[in-house]
């Protein structure tokens, strides 16, 4: 990386102990050892410099006048305004110029510039020096950070508790680049750990796994590594940062293609979620993966911390690379903090967006998202061993579905002159054991009453289930019915019910575009004879899938 990279940080401004015009008497502002002079729009302002910053972290461009995108304390200590101990600075705005200067003095080593869009110099004010290894006679305690008297310790500590309600699978993407720097890095690393213990994790809640974004992107964890809140906080604390450019992009493909697979924890019907925290912005072209990241299912929420300065658009690759990089561009999916100080009243929030599995929409697809009911024609003129390939049938169609408790659903009615529900949608939650239940179903016989038949499942399997699935009825039958099926079926319809006709034999095709939904020949089938009705499959899948679509956008 170069000295540039090294050197471009974000912003890290700590609370502002007062407001300050840079008066005689005024109280200094308290920043951060990585502030820049580009932060402050004032034309002179009064500062006040922390201890024990790392200087080898810092860089500064000129000598006597300085690049805006300095470190003001970096900035400070070289031109022998302050220790290296901290203090008071004068800072006064000045418009860019050419040619920044490098030199060396008090330890510190400036760096050249070609040209700055605005520039600042450092001063001492006309009193003394406030040091701040010591206390600070002259600056005003923020109610926000004064000493309050420890409360009584509590016996035990504190349990963080599953939060079964939240269903995801969710990799953070921190940013390890150098745009942050240790320090801020520790702080980010924090501001995560909050979350995951506002989310609940637990095995039967979300899961937590960690990627570093760097110049190459790294796993740090699984989601199958850790199951507890209190575990993952600490697997948090002990990733290291790594420096680097922020490569977004290429740690977005990374997390899409590997970090989502059943033998690293990723668990069925649970939605996929990248949560990209970035200091800045992405070094990187980002839309290649992002599309590969919706193809696949995954919800990629963006957090954004310290955006780029009006002085800085001209550095960013891509400035609408947030709207690009998310799942939806509607708001629920990016999220933009001002900086690292402040970021407690945003915790709550992100993890209550995290836990919204009904806006999941990039997980949401229709193999997972529908509540596909049968209704099967038992009676005498279908016979045992058709009635065997209209199971088969039905087999065929039900395995390319992600049936799951927050998946899809199977439910099955047969049909003669009653009705019987053979297991309804909350029976069977897993691909095998709805298979299972369809292979059990037994032959029953008698008339056909497929009016009666639609009303009883709508009512009866579609009423009791109240999620967010698109309900898909499929109706098999092979003969006439001998009630009205079209009141029934616009019912159906109007409860926001699809209806797919499937027709052998001697069914009428009137009475099948009767009960179907719109596009009638869409939804309608028919074959001649029992064997043949397997090649229905593709179309009716691709049926559900448009339909399904067609709800979904």
């Amino acid at each position: 990386m170069s000295a540039f990279c090294t050197a471009i940080l974000s912003l890290g401004v700590l609370t502002f102990t007062s407001s300050a015009k840079g008066a005689q008497g005024s109280v200094p502002i308290s920043i951060g050892c990585t502030t820049r002079g580009a932060y402050f729009k004032e034309n002179r302002v009064d500062l006040l410099c922390p201890p024990r910053c790392d200087y080898s972290q810092l860089s500064v461009w000129g000598s006597g006048v300085y690049a805006s995108v300095s470190s003001i304390c970096a900035a400070a200590v070289h031109s022998g305004v302050i220790k290296t101990s901290g203090g008071i600075v004068r800072l006064q705005k000045s418009t860019g110029q050419e040619n920044y200067q490098s030199s060396t003095a008090n330890g510190i080593r400036s760096l050249p510039l070609s040209q700055w869009m605005s520039s600042f110099s450092v001063s001492k004010i006309g009193r003394k020096a406030l040091e701040v290894s010591g206390p600070p006679k002259a600056t005003v305690v923020p109610t926000a950070v004064r000493p309050t008297k420890k409360k009584a310790a509590k016996s035990g500590k504190k349990i963080l508790k599953v939060n079964k309600e939240c269903k995801a699978d969710i990799a953070f993407l921190l940013d390890g680049s150098c745009n942050l720097g240790k320090r801020r890095f520790e702080l980010q690393k924090n501001f995560v750990i909050r979350v995951t213990n506002s989310l609940g994790v637990g095995p039967q809640g979300p899961l937590v796994g960690i990627v570093q974004v760097s110049e190459n992107p790294k796993t740090e964890f699984n989601l199958k590594n850790f199951t507890n809140s209190k575990d993952v906080a600490s697997a948090i604390k002990n990733v290291t940062y790594r420096g680097g450019s922020t490569n977004v992009g290429k740690a977005l493909i990374h997390t899409t293609e590997n970090f989502f697979t059943p033998d690293k924890g990723t668990r069925p019907g649970y939605p996929k979620v990248i949560v990209v925290v970035v200091d800045g912005w992405p070094s990187d072209e980002i839309e290649r993966a992002a599309n590969l990241a919706r193809e696949s299912g995954v919800n990629v929420f963006i957090v954004s911390v310290a955006k780029a300065l009006p002085e800085e658009q001209k550095m960013v690759p891509d400035p609408t690379y947030m709207d690009k990089i998310v799942c939806r561009n509607n708001g629920l999916f990016s999220y933009a903090i001002p900086n690292w100080f402040g970021t407690y009243k945003f915790i709550k929030p992100i993890a209550q967006r995290l836990c919204s599995y009904d806006q999941m929409t990039c997980s949401r697809t229709c193999y997972n998202s529908v509540n596909l009911g049968f209704l099967i024609d038992g009676s005498s003129s279908v016979g045992d061993a058709n009635f065997r390939t209209v199971l088969s049938f039905i087999t065929e169609i039900v395995k390319s579905f992600d049936i799951h408790q927050i998946g899809a659903r199977v439910g099955a009615v047969q049909f003669t002159y009653n009705q019987r529900t053979e297991f309804d949608f909350g029976e069977h939650l897993t691909t095998d054991s709805v298979l299972n239940a369809i292979k059990a179903i037994p032959y029953w016989s008698g008339g056909t009453a497929t009016g009666e038949a639609i009303t009883y499942t709508t009512k009866n399997l579609f009423g009791k289930l109240k999620n967010s699935n698109l309900n898909v009825l499929i109706i098999i039958t092979d003969g006439q019915s001998y009630d009205d099926v079209e009141v029934p079926a616009t019912v159906a319809h109007q409860s926001g019910t699809v209806i797919f006709s499937v027709g052998i034999s001697w069914a009428m095709e009137q009475e099948l575009k009767a009960m179907a939904s719109e596009p009638k020949d869409a939804h309608t089938f028919f074959v001649r004879d029992f064997p043949m009705v397997f090649k229905l499959v593709p179309d009716i899948l691709k049926g559900i899938c448009k339909d399904y679509l067609a709800v979904a956008m």
